[in-house]
């Protein structure tokens, strides 16, 4: 994926770069890996990698594999992989994916979602009676 370090205009595998004095407006689908720098709303959605620009807004429903996110969205992110939030990201929406890193100084409002295949055996509930035995034979 996308390395904050890294110039990735050079990394050869971008499809799409939306640059920053470009604003697009509608439904955005792709397979490659995406990179906005300056301003998308409607939809958007790629098989691949996404990477928000420190100055890019986006105001979209946002779905991709793994995405780099430094700049402005206003709307819900599912990711299937990794979202990695910088600290001058300002995210107004819920987040789901299955690995969330967040860098202290960024604003996310909105719900975190990271669902996992062995949730349902993880919450599974002891129930009253086990517990309540077990505290009887501790005191």
């Amino acid at each position: 994926m996308f390395n904050k370090n890294q110039d990735v205009t050079h990394a050869g595998k971008i499809e799409t770069i939306i640059g920053p004095s470009v604003r697009v407006e509608g439904d955005f689908k792709g397979e490659g890996d995406l990179v906005i720098e300056g301003m998308l709303i409607g939809n958007l959605q790629t098989k691949n990698n996404l990477k928000i620009g420190q100055n890019a807004i986006v105001e979209a429903e946002v779905r991709a594999n793994n995405a780099f996110v430094s700049g402005k969205v206003k709307g819900n992110i599912s990711v299937k992989g990794k979202i990695e939030i910088t600290a001058t990201a300002v995210i107004l929406g819920d987040i789901k994916a299955q690995v969330i890193s967040i860098e202290s100084g960024a604003l996310v409002q909105g719900k975190l979602n990271m669902p996992t295949r062995d949730i349902k055996e993880e919450a599974k509930e002891v129930p009253v009676e086990e517990v309540n035995s077990e505290e009887e034979q501790n005191q």
